[in-house]
Parts: structure tokens; sequence; C-alpha cells
């Protein structure tokens, strides 16, 4: 199959889903076309069965914000035409279920048809889907996209209930090659660089927007070490970076919190971490929790969205209520005070990381391709 890939190439979990899921499809010998502006930050696999196309937006003094959609949806027609691209697969609905929608009138114009799958991640409908300003344009993309899919039940749920949709929704989870996860005894995974053999390492990884509530991961870590020597990782960048830095000068823990911006090599920095800390307002799926787990790795998170789908209360981790520091915190002690029961927590959050496995979840969309292609004009 020849397949278009369009999503956002960001550190986000959508750019991220959409750039392993491409590479996996290029591994099984189809061809894949990523089509964004820039070059996915995941994209790592040299292969001439991956493609990348870069789309331009030209600035002029008349528009005040540049029209992405517009070029997105030239640059798709573009790429379709000359490489015979059979299905888009496109994820998250703003702008880019939108721009495939306008991409596929244009085609048919041409008498080209192309299949369009839609892949929704979280914020593109919770948040900035279901507000008035888009929300009519989001459910008119939903509608005519020839198949739809969700990363959770719960996001499922909560699209049902903000959009009038009328068409069957997928739920296909995100997924995890554990190839790209070293052990814990790998020379890779040098624990010794970050803390002293007596303290655990505590992790949290997003990109610091308010809705990760990463004030609360400060506050939470703050209790835990008064019990327990740690160090925390914060890794990511975003708006509440420099909030979350004064938290930590105020609370005099500066030697104890490592910030390490952005990475590409969260795994392995996953790989000598005790403890994930996600105290997120919501999660569609949460798919660095799965990230996590799939390097042994427990979690502390909120009950809210489809994080209960991947994390299980008591088992791989705990679930507390948003804002519920004391519970999260309290939760973590329990886990990381005995090294039995912390060997216990990671090896059930393993186990359970297993079920999302990209060879278990990779035959369902090929699943959705074979379908979309048989149903054709």
């Amino acid at each position: 199959m020849k397949i278009g890939i369009v999503c956002y190439p960001t550190f986000g979990g959508s750019g991220v889903v959409a750039t392993e899921l491409g590479m996996a499809l290029a591994e099984k010998g189809h061809e894949v076309h990523f089509i964004t502006y820039k070059q996915p930050v995941r994209l790592d696999f040299i292969s001439n069965k991956i493609h990348f196309h870069e789309v331009f937006v030209e600035e002029y003094p008349l528009f005040h914000f540049q029209p992405y959609e517009l070029a997105l949806s030239t640059k798709i027609v573009e790429e379709v035409k000359k490489h015979s691209i059979e299905i888009l697969h496109v994820h998250y609905a703003i702008p880019h279920a939108y721009a495939a929608y306008m991409a596929k009138q244009m085609l048919l114009e041409k008498g080209i048809h192309i299949k369009v799958v839609t892949t929704l991640h979280g914020t593109d409908i919770t948040l900035v889907g279901s507000h008035p300003n888009y929300k009519a344009a989001v459910e008119f993309s939903i509608n005519n996209s020839d198949v739809v899919t969700t990363v959770s039940e719960s996001l499922k749920q909560d699209t049902l209930r903000l959009f009038s949709i009328r068409k069957p929704i997928h739920v296909i989870y995100n997924f995890i090659d554990f190839t790209k996860y070293p052990d814990i005894d790998s020379p890779e995974c040098q624990r010794n660089a970050i803390a002293k053999e007596n303290e655990r390492i505590i992790i949290h990884i997003s990109n610091l927007r308010p809705v990760k509530r990463a004030e609360d991961v400060i506050a939470i870590f703050y209790k835990i070490n008064k019990k327990i020597p740690s160090k925390l990782l914060i890794v990511g960048e975003g708006p509440d970076r420099e909030k979350i830095g004064h938290l930590v000068r105020k609370l005099d823990i500066r030697d104890s919190v490592l910030f390490l911006g952005n990475s590409t090599e969260v795994n392995k920095l996953l790989c000598y971490s005790d403890l994930f800390l996600l105290p997120s307002e919501t999660e569609s799926f949460g798919l660095v929790a799965l990230e996590a787990m799939a390097a042994k790795t427990p979690v502390i998170s909120t009950n809210s969205g489809g994080l209960p789908e991947v994390n299980l209360q008591g088992k791989t981790g705990f679930l507390s209520d948003v804002g519920d520091t004391k519970d999260m915190a309290e939760n973590a002690v329990r886990i990381l005070k005995d090294l039995n029961t912390l060997k216990k927590f990671k090896q059930n959050a393993f186990e359970q990381a297993k079920r999302f496995s990209i060879n278990q979840i990779l035959p369902a969309y090929l699943n959705v391709y074979k379908e979309v292609l048989e149903n054709c004009c």
C-alpha cells in the first residue's frame, strides 16, 4: 500500500504515534509518505520506503496568520498525484482532517479517489475541537472521513458526547515498539550518572502546558523527597517551565531536580527511572505513561480520561483525583519505600505494557486500510 501520513512533527503524543506507525508500516514493506511542515522528531528510520514532503507556507503581509491548511491541502494533492498515494492517514482533527477533506475534493475533480482515515488523539477534540470557533468544521471533517479512530474508549465517548457523529468510531490504542527500550542492565542505562545508589529516580515527561499540571509534579516530589532520598528528572519544555523552576527554588530542592529539556531519547532516560509522575488534568490515553511502563517504570497518575485504561490501580501504579497531590505522594512512597514492592510494580507495569505492543496494534490499522480500500469508489 501507498500511505500518506499527515501529523504534527513535534514531541507530542500524536506526532510520536504517527511517526512510529509510519516507520513500522515501512518495515512491513509499505510505502509511507510523511506530509508536514518539518521532519518529525522521531523519524530516524532510513529506508527507501519512507519519504518526507515538507509543507512550505509563504509569508504574505496580507495574512495576520499564515494559512497552513491551504498550503497543506495543496501539498497533499501534489504528492498524491505524484506518488499515487492510496490512503491518507491524518492524525489530529485540526487542521489535518479539514485539510484532507479539501484535498480529497480537489482530487475528485481530477478523477482521483483518495481515502481518508482520521485518528483523533485528545485535545483536538476535548479542548480545541469543541470550541465554538472550530466545532462545526471539526464535526464536518470527522463525518466526511472514510474511517475514524480514537486512541482510547474514553476519547471515543468524549467525541460522541461533544459532536454529532454519523459514523462508527473504532478504538485503536496507542502502542509501543519494545525494541527501542534498553534493559535496566544494559550499558546504555547509566543510573549512577544521575543518582546515588540509595536514591530513587522519579521522572516526568511532558510539554509543560497547564493541562499537565507540572506544579503538582513538584509538589508530589517535594513530599516524596522528605521521606525517601530521590532525584526528579523533568523532561520537556513549555509555558510552565519558568513557573516550576521558581517553585523548585522556593522549596529549596534545586540539588534534587534536574531539568533536561526536550529529548529524543526518553527510552534511555526511562530505563533507570523508578517512578513516573503524570498528574494531568486530562489525558486521552497517556502515551508517555505507556512508554514508562514499557521501561518497567510504574506510574502515579490521575484517574482522568483514558489513563485508567492504561495504568491499573494498585498493580502498575496508582490513580488519584486531579489535584490530590497528598494521595499521589503517599501512593508513590508505598511503591518506593520497599525494594521488593518496587520490583513487583516494575514487572507488573512491563507486563501491562505488552498488551500495547506495536505487534498487537499494527494489524488493527492494516485491517482498517484494507477495508477502506476494498470499499473504494
